[in-house]
């Protein structure tokens, strides 16, 4: 059973049900991973810490011959639901192999049928065998855990900061729903201290000015800026954007990321306003912040789908070359920028 859908995921969390043994939960967001585990770890157990009834394993406890066999074939001590949790830190083939024999035997009930096993992995391709027996397996739910949509993200903002009695305005919302890191742990640590920043109880309700003692300069709003000027033209910030952006820490790939979410809303809103929208609403629809939609306007008008689409291959190359061992990921980067930069000006931006 795969799960990939929201409002599927948290009614399983909630209740995963008696004829399910097995949850395989993956994704490149551990912190998701580890969010949805915790989760369910706390309804299938009444105490997820206690030593008797909940056995926590990692990739290591996979050496010792047999340890997850044993453990999913423990009874529990107190006459409840027992917990097996394998957290996999690795991307090593043998723990992933054990693991999922372990879902494919424990699902078809050669263990302890009252144990209720949880499985947490980074990222699995399409061939990994772990994937692969965990949708297989009838007995198991798997749920892959992807990157939060904006709308997620401010759903998660509004709630966690609502329990503290604190809010933001919609162009609060905006500003500082685009500043997240993408790691869904980080992102709420960051959630928390702005709810501290507010002062919990307080009732306050912030706007964009508000937040701009809390925001400061982030790295990735240098990215997010250097890749605006890239597409406007403007060469000299462009190349000074991703350089600040490197001195505060930020890699190339993550610089390429940036160029190629701004095309990304630039193509979004170009292909709305094909089918009938108005520019303006279609770059609200793409996500644009209300301070950037003068300059991203501008450059909606000058760039055209197929102008966009000849630069999307030299952003996946890009990213690639940055990805190699001992590569200048900084200054392949700082060159797809400015290469951009370069069309946007013949553009007459």
């Amino acid at each position: 059973m795969i799960l990939s859908r929201g409002p599927d995921i948290e009614r399983f969390l909630k209740d995963p049900g008696r004829e399910i043994r097995c949850a395989l939960i993956y994704g490149r967001d551990r912190g998701a991973v580890r969010e949805r585990a915790e989760q369910l770890a706390k309804t299938v157990a009444a105490n997820p810490d206690d030593p008797f009834d909940v056995a926590a394993l990692t990739d290591n406890d996979l050496d010792e011959g047999g340890k997850l066999e044993d453990e999913l074939s423990a009874l529990s001590m107190m006459g409840g639901r027992r917990l097996v949790r394998l957290r996999l830190g690795s991307d090593k083939a043998g723990p992933e192999r054990a693991a999922a024999e372990a879902i494919a035997a424990h699902a078809d009930g050669q263990f302890n049928p009252d144990a209720f096993f949880i499985v947490e992995a980074g990222e699995l391709r399409r061939d990994s065998a772990l994937r692969k027996a965990g949708e297989k397996a009838a007995g198991c739910a798997t749920i892959p855990c992807y990157e939060d949509e904006p709308g997620d993200v401010a759903r998660l903002v509004r709630e966690t900061l609502a329990r503290d009695k604190v809010g933001l305005d919609a162009q609060a919302l905006d500003l500082f729903v685009a500043r997240l890191p993408k790691e869904r742990g980080v992102a709420r640590q960051e959630i928390e201290r702005l709810a501290l920043f507010l002062g919990p109880g307080s009732g306050m309700t912030a706007n964009a000015a508000d937040l701009e003692a809390f925001l400061g300069v982030e790295p990735e709003a240098s990215l997010s800026d250097a890749a605006s000027d890239a597409f406007g033209g403007r060469v000299g910030p462009a190349q000074a954007g991703l350089r600040r952006a490197a001195a505060e820490g930020e890699t190339g790939p993550a610089a390429v990321r940036a160029i190629g979410m701004h095309l990304g809303r630039l193509r979004r809103t170009l292909t709305l306003a094909q089918n009938g929208a108005s520019l303006q609403e279609a770059a609200k629809a793409s996500g644009v912040f209300w301070k950037n939609e003068r300059e991203f306007l501008r450059q909606a008008r000058a760039w055209t789908l197929p102008q966009l689409d000849q630069i999307q291959p030299e952003i996946l190359n890009a990213d690639r070359a940055c990805k190699q061992a001992g590569s200048p990921d900084v200054l392949i980067a700082e060159r797809l920028a400015l290469t951009i930069a370069g069309r946007a000006r013949r553009l007459g931006l």
